[in-house]
């Protein structure tokens, strides 16, 4: 995914206390209307500073095992070239055959936490404006991930236990296509009771004027997202969900049907939108139909009109708001300079993230997103260079 030339024309900024309203087709959006209650009447200047832990994030963190497989190993265990899904007995010698039998690179994942990384790598100052929450194990592979954390400059609270290991994720590459295998482990272990409810904890929550959570967290703590959610919608804060994968939308539809009134941004590609509008018996597989199907589903909170941002590829991303439907053609790619497209779909999140917590505009917030999955379609795993060349 990479970004197109913006259209030049611009739609009126609407004020804090204005209502919303959609852009003419020839004007981008404008986000102000999203934000017009996130805080008081402020400057340019303090509009333009942003605080530590502005951006919260809350899911399951995993230690990405990165590497170019065959199709021999794909089939040995089942796996389609292109596909997320939780692993099963089947899949336990996958792990430890991944790393013996070919050239394997370790990097810091999970999807929300991959997201909160990106926005905090493209926002760069200051530190710490991304916080994570997740569950890990008291082991070494846990130890990395907080080494990680602290590396890329987020604010990681882990919820440690010494009952299930720090999960992983094998990243099976296959020519521009990748295949996740996550073993959830410690990941799945996170209580709401003992970590998210702590005060010092809850605080945190309180401090963030944006949320994001990915789908994958539903078969985890559905009550946690719930709170979280809850919370953006009363305090009128943005909270920002992920389809994430087909078997999502299959097979826990109805902990997403639960969270969706809460939901002002939602994510999602075009297999995900596929699986969830045919789950949702929506009868149809237009892209731009399914948004804005998604788009008019009941909200709690109506001062904000929901958002869905759907990707497609290498094709155009859609976007529904309101009544309205924009699209954002994606820059090409030379095949050779594309590496892996792992963690693509985590860093359009990230670009995106990054640019809606600074209240930039929605055509801005997706051409960030385009920038940051083209730096990562570059390079192996969800890994990017020291800064960002993105103005």
């Amino acid at each position: 995914m990479a970004s197109s030339e913006e259209p030049k024309a611009k739609k009126p900024k609407i004020s804090a206390h204005e209502d919303s309203d959609c852009a003419p087709k020839t004007s981008p959006i404008k986000l102000s209307s999203l934000n017009r209650s996130l805080a008081p009447a402020q400057t340019d200047r303090e509009m333009s500073v942003l605080s530590p832990n502005s951006l919260f994030g809350m899911g399951n963190p995993l230690l990405d095992i990165c590497a170019v497989v065959d199709k021999d190993f794909l089939d040995k265990y089942t796996l389609k070239p292109n596909d997320q899904i939780l692993a099963e007995d089947k899949h336990k010698a996958l792990f430890d055959e991944i790393v013996n039998k070919f050239k394997a690179e370790y990097h810091a994942g999970g999807a929300t936490q991959n997201s909160i990384k990106i926005a905090q790598w493209m926002i760069q100052e200051p530190h710490n404006v991304g916080t994570f929450f997740g569950c890990i194990g008291k082991d070494k592979f846990g130890e990395i991930l907080k080494q990680k954390a602290e590396e890329a400059h987020i604010d990681a609270h882990y919820y440690e236990q010494d009952k299930e290991p720090t999960g992983s994720c094998a990243a099976c590459v296959t020519g521009a296509n990748r295949s996740l295998v996550a073993n959830l482990a410690a990941a799945n272990c996170y209580k709401k009771e003992k970590h998210l409810d702590l005060e010092e904890n809850w605080k945190l929550v309180e401090k963030a004027k944006v949320y994001y959570i990915a789908g994958f967290f539903v078969t985890v703590s559905l009550e946690s997202m719930l709170k979280v959610a809850k919370h953006a919608s009363e305090n009128n804060k943005l909270f920002c969900l992920n389809l994430s994968a087909p078997f999502i939308c299959q097979f826990f539809k109805d902990h997403l049907m639960q969270l969706l009134p809460y939901v002002d941004v939602l994510f999602g590609n075009e297999t995900e939108a596929a699986a969830f509008a045919k789950e949702q018996a929506f009868e149809t597989k237009d892209i731009k139909e399914i948004a804005k199907k998604v788009q008019a589903l009941p909200k709690i909170n109506t001062k904000r009109q929901r958002i869905v941002v759907l990707t497609q590829g290498t094709d155009e991303t859609v976007m529904a708001l309101s009544d309205k439907i924009e699209t954002f053609p994606v820059m090409a790619i030379d095949p050779k300079d594309l590496v892996d497209t792992n963690g693509a779909g985590d860093a359009f999140v990230g670009g995106f993230l990054s640019g809606l917590v600074r209240e930039k505009t929605l055509d801005q917030c997706v051409r960030a997103a385009h920038y940051a999955a083209n730096v990562i379609i570059r390079r192996l795993g969800c890994t990017f260079p020291e800064k960002p060349d993105f103005v």
